[in-house]
């Protein structure tokens, strides 16, 4: 089974109700997701799919990730897809680095393996152990009151975790968004309070302590794994890693100097499902919860990112987050992946389960064959 053609697709996302998501460093209007479609000579099509959110939240932009699927296409074009390490090592000899634009590869090839060997994904990364995930919702950075009165109106709805976004403005206000929370939902949900690096060690340090009956995971307060590294046995919480597990790298990094209780991954920042699957690996030596995640997106890398965490240990996995609950529309009307009762259903259906409409993608902005 040899690929024939790749086509790119650049497909807009708006966020709804128009003010806007809005964590610490940035507030993003519109997001702009690249969807890759591979074409085999057997007629199967497989999808992948990477939506940076915005140029400043992490080193990844939409105009970088097509670059980078310029530079890689090419050279695939008649390759087989029958081994995941031989075509990733065609990737890597294509263009150093970019994970974030080979993670569109990576997803499309395993959905075109799942599909030619009649399963889900989710069995190609060792085997689901549910078929039914928890979702976790994610608030933008708000007054008190509003953010609470969300938090409870999301776990009402099922949502056994929350994501308290705080950053970038006084610390009182993001003290009283803590408390405010605490108040609203109390044990009903787990709550992570994130910085998304927004905060300095003092101020991290104040936070932990003027929070310091309620329990939250502190994620990614500040910077850098050094600052970070810094608050070990300084703060109540437990601290878990988000944007600085920028590769594996960075992940073996954190785990051996003991830095992170927990993690938040992307599945892109990653570079794909199969890096991925290391690391949860990874932290399963070790005991450490963490999500499966990516920073945007539809129903391609949603999909993605619950069937892997459908083979995460359950008492170790911390929840899924997708961009469902702030976009309109769906690729695949037929078989959207959905949050239902703050869960979402793993696709039973061979390789992702999801296939994009072709009148909701328009035309190809590149197309790559022999």
């Amino acid at each position: 089974m040899r690929i024939e053609v790749i086509n790119v697709y650049k497909c807009l996302l708006p966020v709804k109700g128009g003010s806007g998501y809005r964590m610490a460093s940035d507030n993003v209007q519109l997001l702009d997701s690249t969807l890759l479609e591979v074409v085999t000579d057997e007629g199967l099509k497989g999808w992948g799919e990477t939506c940076p959110v915005g140029p400043i939240y992490q080193p990844h932009h939409a105009l970088g990730a097509r670059a980078a699927i310029a530079e890689i296409a090419p050279g695939l074009i008649g390759q087989e897809v029958s081994s995941m390490r031989r075509i990733a090592k065609v990737v890597d000899d294509r263009l150093n680095r970019h994970g974030y634009a080979k993670a569109a590869f990576d997803i499309a090839f395993l959905d075109v393996l799942g599909q030619s060997l009649g399963v889900p994904i989710s069995s190609l990364l060792g085997g689901a152990l549910t078929d039914r995930v928890p979702s976790y919702y994610s608030t933008i950075v708000g007054t008190p009151e509003e953010t609470a009165r969300i938090a409870a109106d999301k776990v009402k709805a099922g949502y056994p975790r929350l994501q308290i976004k705080i950053g970038g403005r006084d610390l009182e206000q993001d003290v009283a968004t803590v408390h405010k929370v605490w108040e609203a939902v109390g044990y009903k949900a787990r709550i992570a309070v994130d910085g998304n690096r927004g905060l300095t060690v003092a101020t991290a340090m104040h936070l932990d302590r003027l929070c310091e009956s309620i329990p939250f995971a502190f994620e990614q307060p500040c910077n850098t794994m050094d600052e970070i590294a810094t608050l070990k046995g300084r703060l109540t919480h437990p601290v878990y890693l988000d944007e600085n597990t920028e590769d594996l790298n960075a992940v073996l990094r954190a785990i051996s100097l003991n830095i992170a209780d927990g993690f938040g991954f992307k599945v892109t920042r990653l570079g794909g499902l199969s890096k991925m699957t290391t690391v949860r690996d990874m932290c399963a030596i070790r005991s450490l919860p963490h999500t499966c995640d990516d920073a945007w997106g539809g129903d391609i890398i949603a999909a993605a990112c619950v069937h892997l965490a459908s083979t995460v240990e359950p008492r170790r996995f911390e929840g899924a987050w997708i961009a469902q609950e702030y976009i309109e529309g769906h690729y695949d009307p037929v078989n959207p992946i959905v949050i239902r009762d703050g869960h979402i259903e793993v696709p039973q259906r061979p390789g992702l389960g999801v296939k994009p409409d072709p009148e909701t993608l328009g035309a190809a902005v590149a197309t790559y064959s022999r």
